[in-house]
């Protein structure tokens, strides 16, 4: 990884921190499949847009509905936690 990838990294997962009111470091918990039954759906303000199929980085299990998470380009959000299954 090149130092110029490595800031970009850095300066994505602060913004994350401001974003979401996360304090701490960013650990993942598990990774978790979206249901390839369930329905593609864009991003929102503070969602992540879904694909069917993807296995996402679980980082904090926020509540009963949602679930903050990571994609694989780095990009995080809430997603619901009726279309997620466990690997």
């Amino acid at each position: 990884m090149t130092l110029k990838e490595c800031k970009k990294e850095e300066k994505m997962d602060r913004e994350f921190q401001k974003k979401f009111k996360f304090e701490g470091s960013i650990n993942v918990l598990t990774q978790m499949m979206v249901d390839p039954a369930a329905t593609e759906k864009r991003g929102g303000a503070k969602n992540l847009p879904l694909r069917r199929g993807e296995i996402l980085d679980v980082i904090q299990f926020t509540n009963r509905e949602q679930i903050l998470c990571r994609n694989s380009q780095r990009r995080y959000g809430y997603v619901p936690r009726a279309v997620m299954l466990p690997l």
